[in-house]
């Protein structure tokens, strides 16, 4: 059974929104477990955007095998800042640890995929994994989904089989609704 929702987190995340996931996806019964790179550092604290909220993050995402990821029943990118700064790659050109791992992720149907306002930002790298795919997104990035090749629909909440996407940060509830739903029908 998935017992966890993962979400990657980094600076500059919107405050009121993980608060909202630290306490609904427990609520319905899976452990939230944040992730980012960690850097060789046991943890990283990172700060919110709006009430500069700290949290502490002590799991790599670059540290979990192929096996760890059969608990978990969905990964969410979040609002804010955190798909820009997830983006970064030492070398140019290169796909950071972040996009490998979404185009891991991608590839594994039984996981729910979250994307909330500017974090399809992450997707940008991966044309081939997101062309065709329905999504929504915050109105400032509709021409870089588009111009990945995935389809802007119109909507607040876009369900794309695996894919769950929310068109701005402020809908983290239904977004939060929707993702336990995809994942309960899994």
């Amino acid at each position: 059974m998935k017992t966890k929702i993962g979400i990657l987190l980094e600076n500059r995340f919107i405050d009121q929104e993980i608060i909202y996931y630290q306490h609904r996806f427990p609520e319905a019964g899976y452990e939230v477990d944040f992730l980012t790179r960690l850097w060789g550092q046991p943890s990283l604290e990172f700060t919110g955007l709006e009430l500069e909220m700290k949290i502490t993050v002590n799991k790599s995402f670059t540290e979990l095998s192929a096996d760890s990821w059969q608990d978990y029943g969905a990964l969410i990118v979040p609002a804010g800042y955190v798909a820009d700064y997830l983006l970064y790659a030492e070398e140019a050109r290169e796909l950071s640890p972040a996009v490998k791992l979404l185009q891991e992720i991608m590839a594994d149907k039984s996981i729910i995929k979250g994307f909330i306002c500017h974090a399809l930002w992450l997707a940008g790298p991966l044309p081939e994994v997101f062309s065709g795919r329905k999504v929504t997104c915050h109105n400032n990035i509709i021409s870089h989904v588009e111009n990945m090749g995935a389809n802007y629909i119109n909507q607040d909440i876009v369900v794309d089989d695996d894919l769950v996407t929310a068109r701005d940060g402020g809908l983290f509830a239904e977004f939060a609704g929707e993702i336990i739903e995809q994942v309960e029908k899994k």
